[in-house]
């Protein structure tokens, strides 16, 4: 049964810190996965949260402190000495020792690694500091098994035992020749199954999925998902090996890149999270909210520039936010498909075919909307069937229009390198408020000619 963290076993935990009860402390957390223990840590304050930290052996408080909440795993930091940093690092594989060192300020990263008892640990992280954090280089560790070519088998398990003492999980074997670039992986099966003096390059797998040290990390993971892939090489320009990247931190970009577009679809510019300060919040959300007045403003003049249909069909301006509602509705709906399909790189067929698609979607449920709303208005409301027919007709054109607008845009931001889940916010939302006010009118003052 999965352990849960409850209001009563905190309250019990604060308890026992109060008393300095560490043996009670550590008895009731010895069961407990580290990632709980980190959740339990994150409900208590700085002062105990550092005293649990500090009594945690630091082969567990090194897991726990990769799981911490970013102001939490900051205070207990700061509260750390660089030796203590250290220690927690040396416990870390070299991937997660640096993205703990890129919180530190310069002064204390150089400390901190000076303090690293193991020299080729801390060589691997400083080299790995170098690369681009949003880059295979930067999301790689340098924890793999490498075996060579001109190996036989014998050989190559007596270097796999030696390598393997610093690996917490071995998910590949990968094959190099004499200058370390890559050849391809072996097989556990075939390596175990073979005569000891068979040489690995008779029995490797030649084909291996790989990735170069500046390859984007979303690109890594649209790889990883594509192929179903528990890690992958990491190769330099030259085809060397030089890491590897595992499923656990693909799911960490996933996640990070889902919360970025979550945001820009809502209308907020920044990566911020609701415990930043109030100009932080204030300049990732007033940019787009100043994109919205804008539009709005622009909305009420087109608006207005019919204002000689109030006298003679005020019912038609009841139905303005209706009209614009929708078209802003379908433009999001639109778009975010469209988005969702360019981020899982699953979008197929030309501009034009989806366009066509999009355009007979939006005609099949505007058609049927647009029945609906007929008999609502004309037998609920008593309105004239020319102004009925009038908002039904209008209707149905903005919701085509917004759903063209919802998948052209997005594609043509991303064949310019723009993000596309701007599409999907305000951006959307207020030009298609623009456009479906202006053709209602206009269709309106065909129709009824005032």
């Amino acid at each position: 049964m999965q352990f849960k963290i409850s209001k009563e076993f905190i309250q019990e935990i604060e308890g026992l810190i109060a008393e300095k009860n560490e043996r009670e402390i550590l008895r009731r957390l010895e069961d407990i996965h580290f990632a709980d223990i980190a959740e339990l840590m994150n409900e208590l304050d700085g002062e105990d949260a550092g005293y649990l930290f500090r009594i945690i052996e630091s082969e567990i408080s090194s897991e726990i402190l990769l799981e911490l909440d970013e102001e939490v795993r900051e205070k207990i930091l700061n509260n750390l000495s660089a030796k203590e940093i250290a220690e927690e690092l040396d416990e870390m594989d070299t991937d997660d020792a640096v993205d703990i060192i890129a919180e530190l300020s310069e002064e204390m990263k150089d400390e901190v690694i000076s303090e690293l008892e193991d020299f080729e640990h801390a060589k691997d992280i400083v080299e790995l500091l170098r690369y681009d954090e949003d880059t295979a280089g930067g999301l790689m560790a340098k924890e793999y098994i490498q075996v060579n070519e001109n190996w036989n088998v014998l050989t190559c398990i007596q270097e796999i035992r030696k390598q393997a003492e610093n690996v917490s999980r071995v998910h590949s074997i990968y094959v190099v020749d004499d200058e370390d670039r890559l050849k391809g992986r072996l097989s556990l099966k075939d390596l175990i199954t073979s005569s000891t003096t068979t040489q690995i390059k008779e029995i490797y797998i030649p084909k291996v999925d790989s990735v170069k040290v500046d390859t984007e990390d979303t690109e890594v993971a649209r790889i990883m998902q594509k192929y179903d892939l528990e890690a992958i090489p990491v190769v330099d320009e030259t085809g060397r090996l030089v890491g590897r990247i595992t499923i656990d931190d693909i799911v960490d970009v996933i996640k990070d890149e889902a919360d970025r577009d979550y945001q820009m679809a809502a209308g907020i510019s920044q990566d911020v999270e609701a415990d930043d300060s109030i100009w932080e919040l204030t300049k990732a959300r007033l940019p787009w909210l100043l994109l919205a007045l804008i539009g709005s403003f622009i909305a009420v003049n087109v608006a207005q520039s019919f204002s000689d249909a109030m006298e003679k069909y005020a019912t038609l301006f009841f139905f303005t936010p209706l009209v614009a509602a929708m078209a802003g509705n379908v433009g999001v709906q639109s778009s975010a498909i469209v988005v969702q399909g360019l981020a899982n790189n699953s979008l197929s067929g030309s501009l034009w075919k989806r366009l066509g698609k999009e355009m007979l979607l939006a005609l099949l449920n505007s058609t049927v909307l647009a029945v609906l709303l007929l008999l609502a208005t004309h037998f609920l409301m008593g309105t004239t069937y020319e102004i009925s027919s009038t908002i039904v007709l209008a209707l149905v054109t903005v919701m085509i229009l917004a759903s063209l607008i919802g998948t052209f845009i997005p594609i043509m931001l991303d064949k310019y390198g723009i993000d596309p889940a701007i599409a999907t916010g305000p951006f959307i939302t207020t030009s298609n408020d623009i456009f479906g006010i202006l053709i209602y009118f206009t269709i309106a003052k065909i129709i009824l000619g005032f």
